[in-house]
């Protein structure tokens, strides 16, 4: 792609940005269309027949985007395998990745998979087909964060891209670093979930359709607003309740008449809904529509709340305040920055151009739908990235900078109490990263390895994690052992199961499938054969426990 364009001479600036005016980089075509009307419906100035080359994006501004990429993505692959233990989603997901890669529709063991859209499975797919390892599931998981770490790597890029276009590169790099560190964004982006890839393609529709809405938009602004369309129906495609972080704030626009003029945005909005609509169709074409119906319909209750399996709003689950409260020293700049979310839209509000306008709505919609969340709906800990992102990027926009000149005394100490916000939002994110790669929380890797040496494929092995659904347990070792909830004596005589895995925080926490006295009862008449101690699941252990006496074998009779 070049990196180059025809504008009119005399008519494009010599930086990225005006730094708090707002000024774009891109400059319009040299040829007039219709396109070439104000938001207000005004002409345009005539522009000068005579055209120069420019770069489209100055070459310190795609040097230091460059460098957010790297500096992220390697923060994010330092000990990825053994800083965070597996979680349920990050197996579930690889599962439907690797069936996916096979051909079809993704499916899990259970049967085909529509409660997410596939976008992210067949991403992964084509990624491990690629430079994915022939190892185990606990293996493949890990080759799929690998690939996360590089898609927040172009978050970080698209941050400093973004916020130079509305602000300033400096106002860019320090978003990016903020990102970069943050524990919070780590934390996701080091996991194989679907909220990294989403929101690569939310701010990159966002980087292409915001220059719609200057008084002088660029240059094939239909193309523009196209692609911007595309890239939301991507996110959309990635996971579908993004369409409230891209769809949701276009509505806005069209009805408050904010942002880009109408034609524009009716256009990114008929696009958005193009990558769905096709694999809408596919599945219609594959007779599948009921089954979509129905998973989509469950998805449903559960974004209202009505559904209540999963998240801190589910019955018997740990409180959120509780857990806020345990993580507050190494999230608390996280905390910090979300605290300042109403602060940030109120900025947003103030400025009267139709830029900040739309990112306002951008913002709002990201707090609405989080709020909701918080109150009635399905809460769980990954949907907070949805809002910590957009925030940045508010925050990045609006916030008081130190200048060189020209700033009043009040204008000064907002932008010192800003540096200073912003430095600690940087220095203590560091320091907890440090600390916390550092020590390892790989049980899972550890587990597998053990059993995999001393038990022989095939063995039944009683798992007490995973509440109403199939645990971790399970689908760490589902490709080498038996595995299910095998716990009563009945069970256990049938499937004559002698090994028993409990990782004790679940079992503590109520995400269990078995009371904690009933899990104790059991290892305390067994021995421990294993045990690691981590930070995600407590202690994670293997016990062999003694067959009921119905699976024994009968005197004279031989074993297994």
């Amino acid at each position: 792609m070049t990196l180059f364009r025809t504008t009119a001479l005399g008519n494009a600036p010599d930086s990225d940005t005006a730094a708090g005016t707002g000024t774009d980089t891109d400059a319009g075509s040299a040829k007039r269309t219709d396109a070439d009307m104000g938001p207000s419906g005004t002409q345009q100035p005539e522009r000068s027949g005579r055209v120069r080359r420019r770069a489209l994006w100055p070459l310190p501004t795609l040097v230091l985007a460059g460098l957010a990429a790297v500096v992220t993505a390697t923060l994010r692959l330092v000990a990825v395998d053994r800083s965070g233990d597996v979680f349920v989603d990050e197996l579930i997901y690889t599962e439907l990745g690797r069936s996916a890669g096979a051909g079809g529709f993704p499916r899990t063991e259970e049967g085909l998979f529509f409660l997410h859209p596939p976008g992210f499975f067949y991403l992964q797919a084509g990624w491990t087909r690629l430079f994915g390892s022939d190892g185990d599931v606990l293996a493949q998981v890990i080759d799929v964060r690998v690939l996360n770490a590089l898609l927040a790597g172009v978050t970080a890029a698209l941050l400093v891209l973004l916020v130079a276009r509305v602000r300033s590169r400096g106002a860019g790099v320090v978003a990016a670093l903020v990102f970069a560190v943050d524990q919070y964004c780590v934390l996701q982006n080091d996991r194989a979930l679907l909220e990294t890839e989403t929101m690569v393609w939310v701010l990159a529709g966002y980087l292409v359709l915001l220059p719609l809405a200057r008084d002088d938009p660029p240059g094939r602004p239909r193309a523009r607003a196209v692609v911007a369309g595309l890239l939301f129906g991507l996110a959309i495609l990635t996971k579908d309740h993004s369409a409230l972080i891209t769809l949701l704030p276009l509505l806005a626009a069209l009805a408050l008449n904010w942002g880009p003029p109408r034609r524009f945005v009716r256009l990114t909005l008929a696009t958005a809904v193009v990558p769905y609509a096709v694999y809408l169709g596919l599945v219609t074409v594959f007779g599948h529509l009921d089954d979509f119906w129905y998973a989509k319909t469950i998805g449903l209750q559960r974004l209202l709340g009505i559904v209540q399996e999963t998240g801190f709003n589910a019955p018997g689950s740990p409180s959120l305040m509780g857990r806020l409260t345990a993580q507050l020293p190494e999230y608390a700049p996280t905390y910090a920055l979300l605290a300042l979310t109403p602060l940030a839209l109120y900025l947003l509000l103030r400025r009267k151009d139709r830029v900040h306008r739309l990112l306002a709505l951008f913002h709002a919609s990201a707090i609405v739908t989080l709020v909701y969340a918080f109150a009635l709906g399905t809460l769980e800990e990954q949907a907070l990235y949805l809002l910590f992102v957009p925030n940045l990027v508010a925050l990045a926009v609006t916030l008081p900078l130190p200048a060189r000149h020209g700033m009043s005394l009040r204008a000064g100490v907002a932008a010192g109490l800003s540096a200073a916000f912003l430095a600690c939002a940087i220095v203590g994110p560091a320091a907890a990263y440090a600390k916390e790669r550092g020590r390892a929380d790989d049980g899972f890797i550890r587990l597998r390895a053990y059993v995999t040496e001393h038990l022989p494929p095939g063995t039944s092995i009683a798992t007490v994690d995973g509440g109403t659904s199939m645990g971790v347990s399970h689908y760490a070792l589902n490709d080498r052992y038996r595995l299910d909830h095998w716990v009563s004596e009945q069970d256990r005589a049938d499937e004559r199961v002698e090994y028993l895995i409990v990782p004790w925080k679940v079992i503590e926490q109520g995400y269990g499938n078995t009371s904690e006295a009933e899990v104790r009862w059991l290892t305390e008449r067994g021995r421990l054969l294993f045990s690691f101690e981590g930070e995600m699941y407590g202690t994670l252990a293997l016990y062999r426990i003694p067959l009921p006496d119905a699976a024994r074998p009968a005197p004279g009779e031989a074993g297994p």
